[in-house]
């Protein structure tokens, strides 16, 4: 698992990839920043994923938690692994 990868929630639809890294560059070096996308729409799905070089930026990154965003609060927490599902109806 990867201690230093946080999900980040309830981001305002205008964030994009370059804001979200920017939103969280004050903690720490980052190796990765991601808005997840509807692929159907290309519009952003509202969460993303910020990863950080080190555990102890993450650490750090987790008091956005609650932090208001262009009128939202967002939820910041450590990302949790990806479980592959079953199924997929068609996808």
């Amino acid at each position: 698992m990867d201690n230093n990868k946080l999900f980040i929630g309830s981001l305002p639809w205008a964030v994009n990839n370059d804001s979200l890294r920017d939103l969280f560059a004050q903690y720490g070096e980052i190796t990765d920043a991601v808005v997840i996308m509807d692929r159907d729409s290309g519009r952003s799905k509202g969460f993303g994923f910020v990863t950080f070089a080190s555990q102890d930026s993450a650490e750090k990154a987790l008091e956005m938690d609650g932090k208001e965003v262009e009128g939202r609060k967002i939820v910041v927490n450590k990302a949790k692994p990806q479980v592959k599902r079953e199924g997929g109806f068609g996808r």
